[in-house]
């Protein structure tokens, strides 16, 4: 392959009120605004110097737009373009100045019919890690990863390992040794996309990455004292995969956010990625507590890049059974 892709570097999330999500993203979460209109908000972490990671855009009702992921140059760009034409699989450019402080960008409805984006430029602001005069809310640092429910997650694992060029950290595997689930990264990180076996395509969620374990904890302080205990889905806790420190939420639009923190390294190339058996007892949450129903059936729909209508879901090749271990 001749390009390069970066990381998992933004989302854009439909919602249909902006101030009810500005009171939730910003005043109770801590992200800080860096520019906003009558149809957008746009959000970011402390210590990102990235225009933003997040977009709020208002909506009739609630979807993903697209996640995005950022590539070393404009000419990867281009080299993903003619990689999709050369798989059949249809692309649309987005010419720069049609979406705020972010230069050209390729849309693409990946092998599992989620809606990706790359981008090489955007526009640069101050990172704000060390003014810890604003540091507020859950004291959000960065993007991290996406985690997507998909139909067929071994077609996902093995497009984006052996055409895309990710690597693999960790993976479930069911009894015939079908893979169930993989956290796949392009960072040396655990992942910067997670895929689990479940309807899809769909979003489960967009995770942000926190300083510290105590930040988790303020989070839940601070968003019972706004109102919001009822927005804590589950957590906080400790995740046996990956070992992080997590915590999830929903928004004032149903879409899940997760804040993480606490995994490791996967930079070395000998790194081995480490098999979870389904039925693993330490596959589970690492204190024990199990997840809510409502974690594992809920997630966000997306939308078509070419349409901008909602892409149709498709039940899972593989048996459903209620996981505790997406992050």
């Amino acid at each position: 392959m001749n390009f390069n892709i970066i990381r998992a570097a933004r989302a854009v999330y439909n919602v249909t009120n902006l101030e009810n999500s500005r009171r939730f993203y910003i005043d109770a979460l801590g992200f800080v605004e860096t520019a906003s209109d009558d149809e957008h908000i746009y959000l970011r972490g402390l210590e990102e110097h990235c225009h933003h990671s997040l977009v709020l855009k208002k909506a009739l009702e609630p979807s993903v737009e697209v996640i995005s992921y950022k590539v070393q140059s404009e000419a990867d760009l281009d080299a993903l373009a003619e990689f999709f034409m050369d798989k059949g699989m249809q692309t649309k450019w987005m010419q720069k100045g049609t979406q705020k402080a972010i230069g050209r960008t390729l849309r693409v409805q990946d092998i599992s019919g989620l809606p990706v984006e790359f981008f090489a430029e955007m526009e640069t602001v101050e990172r704000l890690l060390q003014r810890y005069d604003l540091y507020r809310g859950a004291r959000v640092q960065r993007i991290d990863h996406f985690n997507c429910a998909v139909e067929d997650v071994e077609k996902a694992y093995h497009f984006y390992i052996n055409e895309l060029g990710f690597a693999c950290s960790e993976y479930t595997t069911s009894d015939d040794e079908k893979i169930w689930a993989a956290w796949l990264h392009r960072k040396p990180a655990v992942h910067d996309v997670a895929f689990m076996n479940g309807v899809g395509p769909r979003l489960h969620h967009v995770g942000f990455w926190l300083s510290d374990p105590m930040s988790v904890i303020n989070t839940c302080d601070v968003l019972a004292s706004m109102g919001y205990g009822a927005n804590i889905e589950r957590g906080p806790g400790r995740h046996g995969l990956s070992n992080a420190f997590f915590l999830y939420l929903r928004d004032p639009d149903g879409h899940r956010i997760e804040l993480y923190n606490g995994d490791y390294l996967t930079s070395d190339p000998d790194f081995k990625p480490i098999r979870w058996d389904l039925d693993d007892p330490m596959r589970q949450t690492f204190w024990g507590h199990a997840a809510p129903d409502c974690w594992f059936n809920e997630a966000s729909i997306v939308l078509d890049v070419h349409t901008e209508e909602k892409v149709a879901t498709k039940e899972p090749k593989l048996e459903k059974k209620k996981p505790t271990i997406i992050i």
